[in-house]
């Protein structure tokens, strides 16, 4: 039984998983990324992370560890000259797995395993957006309420700038404009009383009128 057994061992032994693994590792590391299929992608995103981990500490020591494992000088001096400036701010997840369908042979599910650092699509406007931007101080709240106050004045400021035009003082001309206009208002409203008046009255001869004219045909 294979009862906690999480590792992958992609149909082959101990020993040629190994050298798969080594030969991967030292190709991504010379070529940035390489294409391969989903579950040997997986298996050396987690052999080949602690080795690029181990390659940020310069030393003697750390070198001859990874070659112990790749077994290629290119690779070791691209991965401690080259590699490791680029990858030495970023605290893991050097690699990125993108899954490209699977194979017309044998159906395998392909997938592209590249370094981060080295992708020229994905994360370009990331580092710009960290250039740009800049850390906000806590003295700024004061200019944030002045500039509140500008846009959104409070009502008192609004009531105490009305009230010189209520206390305005009132002349000749206003008195008799008000008077004129309570004139117009009355002359037009008996007006109107008049006419629905003389419209009732004449509503009532006429139906008086159509009464006597029935009662005499019968």
């Amino acid at each position: 039984m294979r009862h906690g057994d999480k590792i992958n061992n992609l149909g082959r032994t101990a020993s040629h998983r190994r050298a798969l693994l080594n030969n991967l590792a030292s190709q991504l590391i010379l070529h940035k990324r390489i294409t391969t299929t989903l579950a040997k992608a997986k298996s050396l995103r987690t052999f080949v992370e602690p080795l690029i981990t181990k390659a940020k500490d310069n030393t003697t020591h750390q070198r001859r560890i990874v070659f112990s494992h790749l077994q290629d000088k290119e690779a070791i001096k691209e991965l401690f000259d080259v590699v490791r400036l680029k990858v030495e701010a970023r605290p893991g997840g050097y690699t990125r797995i993108i899954k490209l369908g699977t194979r017309v042979g044998d159906n395998a599910e392909l997938a592209l395993i590249e370094l981060v650092d080295y992708n020229e699509i994905y994360g370009k406007g990331r580092t710009e957006e960290r250039e740009t931007t800049t850390r906000r101080s806590r003295r700024g709240g004061g200019s944030r309420k002045k500039k509140h106050s500008k846009r959104n004045p409070s009502p008192v400021a609004d009531a105490e700038a009305t009230t010189p035009a209520a206390d305005a003082p009132v002349t000749d001309a206003t008195v008799t404009d008000v008077v004129e206009s309570s004139v117009d208002m009355s002359v037009a409203i008996s007006v109107y009383f008049y006419h629905s008046f003389l419209s009732s009255c004449f509503c009532a001869v006429l139906s008086l009128l159509c009464f006597r004219h029935d009662f005499f045909l019968r």
